[in-house]
């Protein structure tokens, strides 16, 4: 049976005691192998291996550290059908989604590779003539990155990637649900000859390894992308021990639908969003918030829709949707479920998986709908295949309908009414201000980030990720007579 272990001053660390079993979603007889936690001592060498590490690789060029990059996005490039199906079996992505992740991670590397040859400062007029005056910019040191269990390849990459090529060795803390695939990556990219101590996996539970490194002061930066309570207790943390943090903690995220929209077109965006992956995506569109005119029009297309999707195990190559990644999530899905019923909600769609499925974590492609946006479908993030929908009497009070959670990462708008499309992008409340598009997603050379509860610090992805993992010299030179 495989032992999944962490990986700390460049090398795997042997396994002790009884392992916890990683077991697929899809079947829960598909037994991957066991993982074995860290402790608090592991998770302080790893570090103190990080902070040893950081000046040489601090100090090494830019271009070298991009050469790097670009060798470990060609052994992910090599290994993807290997890491996909890994990922796949662990948390129930369909095969076809996670090859797809996959690819971008080979793309994030490759992207961040770049930077290597990119201008990092810039020169400034200074008012003493003979001086010259310019910027460049640092790693920050030892970076902790705190990464969920949804996209097991991606989310690790886009922090890991700016991470590094800034000058940053990592420490790498996944949550549980995703270590198989963690260790998988991390032996894929130490075949990019990253020097000791850059790389650092540790394997073990937020309450116990992610309290140590989170308040652990040979840390200096920490990036995050989970739920709000953990969230702000990361931040605390960091807090305490004066580091600078980045926060990415969900979305209650809307699609409004408008008279004048292609309903054909809006129901198949809005299944996708709402479906793919299970819904576990923080930009998964969770509601759809229709004007009267068009409701039951999308009612009918989206039920005949989701009636049509076909769901089975993620290694099932027609899956489009497969289960959610736990039979926890299962249960935590089916009580939200529940909770919107007795709240008034009807169900059009779902929850009862069809037939012929083997014994996993699976929901039905699932649709409510509510009278008034209010309660537990309206406000609180599902991670789950479900959506509500609501009805608003025109575009103005549904955009106050979307506006109204505590959240604010993605949204969509579908219309062909450009003023209104205009007065959208500039009253959402969003990170992500999307039109005729999916709310799920944003390309790789985009900032990525909401607003309110959803996020907090710099941007990730594209070049905005600079701004998290550097920090800015002001250099003054002048003659020396």
């Amino acid at each position: 049976m495989e032992k999944f272990v962490s990986y700390v001053d460049g090398a795997f660390v042997a396994a002790t005691g009884e392992g916890t079993e990683v077991r697929s979603p899809s079947d829960f007889a598909d037994l991957l192998g066991t993982w074995h936690a860290a402790d608090a001592a592991l998770a302080s060498r790893a570090a103190g291996a990080a902070a040893a590490a950081f000046p040489a690789w601090n100090a090494a060029s830019m271009v070298e550290r991009g050469q790097t990059l670009y060798r470990a996005a060609d052994a992910v490039a090599r290994r993807a059908e290997e890491l996909s199906r890994v990922a796949s079996r662990e948390m129930g992505k369909p095969i076809g989604e996670m090859r797809a992740e996959v690819q971008r991670g080979v793309s994030l590397l490759r992207y961040y590779a770049g930077e290597g040859t990119r201008a990092i400062g810039e020169v400034l007029p200074s008012a003493n003539p003979d001086a010259l005056l310019f910027t460049m910019r640092q790693g920050v040191g030892p970076t902790l990155l705190i990464t969920p269990w949804n996209f097991p390849v991606a989310i690790p990459i886009w922090k890991a990637a700016p991470a590094l090529v800034f000058g940053n060795p990592i420490v790498w803390k996944p949550a549980a649900g995703s270590l198989a695939t963690a260790v998988k990556l991390v032996e894929v990219l130490t075949e990019a000859g990253f020097p000791k101590g850059v790389v650092n996996l540790v394997l073990g539970r937020g309450s116990s390894v992610g309290r140590t490194l989170t308040r652990h002061p040979l840390i200096r930066a920490v990036s995050f992308t989970g739920s709000r309570d953990v969230g702000m207790d990361v931040a605390q943390g960091a807090i305490e021990i004066g580091a600078r943090f980045q926060l990415e903690m969900g979305g209650k995220n809307p699609a409004i639908v408008l008279e004048d929209a292609d309903v054909e077109v809006a129901a198949s965006r809005i299944t996708s969003g709402a479906l793919r992956s299970a819904g576990q995506k923080c930009t998964a569109t969770s509601r759809v918030i229709a004007v009267e005119a068009v409701v039951d029009r999308l009612r009918e297309t989206l039920q005949a829709q989701f009636a049509e999707v076909y769901q089975g195990p993620a290694l099932d190559e027609r899956s489009f949707l497969g289960p959610v990644s736990s039979p926890e999530q299962r249960e935590g899905v089916l009580a939200k479920i529940r909770q919107g019923v007795a709240e008034g909600a009807r169900v059009l769609a779902g929850p009862d998986p069809r037939f012929g499925l083997p014994q996993g974590a699976y929901v039905a492609p699932t649709l409510l709908e509510q009278a008034s946006p209010s309660g537990v479908l309206h406000s609180e993030e599902i991670f789950g295949p479900v959506v509500a929908l609501f009805t608003a009497k025109d575009w103005e009070q549904a955009i106050a309908y979307a506006n109204a959670v505590p959240y604010g990462l993605s949204a969509s708008l579908f219309t062909r009414d450009l003023d209104r499309a205009l007065y959208y992008m500039r009253h959402m409340e969003a990170g992500l201000v999307r039109v005729n598009e999916e709310s799920a997603g944003v390309e790789y050379q985009a900032p990525f980030g909401g607003v309110k509860e959803s996020s907090y610090g710099p941007r990730e992805q594209g070049r905005a990720a600079i701004e998290f993992y550097t920090e800015t010299r002001t250099i003054t030179v002048r003659p020396s007579r």
